[in-house]
């Protein structure tokens, strides 16, 4: 349920933020529009918000700055503890895509950004199950993350990064779960929601999904 991943996080806290804005030049591409991308997931997102992922509360701080309540989910201690430091005023609480505290109010979107592929396909099946039912009618899951256009299309990227000599990229985009934009879109149709991807970058995909 990705906290196999949360030592890699760990590790990673003091420097999410370098690797987001290009700093590794391995990862810039999947970065690329990196602060355009997050303000698209929050201008979508409405009301009470359930964030998973929060990482170093990037996302966190356009959502509160649109004047919404937050409540974010974090598996990493590190990460949870550096959001923590730049965002005092945010709730986080230890828990992860399919184990989290149930909320304390309705919730009116759910959102994302470079997380959701820690999940395995079934995971994330599951996982969306779950937010259907805390969702009312007209709910939204926007989550951002890298999405292959098709089996295709994920084999030509990761060649295409081979050649580059990319090897912690190609790592990654091998080792974890990352999936295709047909078989998202069959998991939320089957949960009742209404889906759309709108391409940002080489790698990412705006997933926008509105409960029926």
């Amino acid at each position: 349920m990705g906290r196999e991943f949360i030592d890699m996080f760990d590790e990673w806290a003091e420097s999410y933020d370098d690797t987001v804005t290009g700093q590794d030049p391995q990862y810039k591409d999947v970065f690329e529009n990196y602060h355009d991308i997050l303000q698209a997931v929050a201008d979508a997102a409405e009301g009470n918000t359930l964030e998973f992922g929060v990482g170093t509360g990037n996302l966190s701080e356009k959502l509160l700055a649109k004047g919404l309540k937050v409540t974010g989910i974090e598996p990493s201690k590190e990460m949870r503890e550096h959001a923590s430091r730049k965002f005092p005023e945010l709730s986080i609480t230890d828990g992860d895509f399919l184990s989290f505290p149930e909320p304390a109010e309705q919730v009116s979107s759910i959102v994302s950004t470079w997380a959701f592929h820690h999940l395995t396909d079934h995971e994330k099946n599951h996982a969306i199950a779950s937010y259907a039912a805390l969702l009312p009618k007209g709910g939204k899951i926007v989550f951002a993350d890298t999405v292959f256009s098709s089996e295709d299309g994920r084999d030509k990227l990761i060649q295409r990064e081979t050649e580059k000599g990319y090897d912690r990229l190609v790592k990654d985009l091998t080792t974890e779960y990352y999936t295709t934009i047909e078989v998202l879109e069959k998991i939320f149709q089957a949960h009742g929601f209404y889906v759309t991807f709108m391409q940002k970058n080489r790698f990412v995909y705006l997933i926008t999904a509105e409960k029926a």
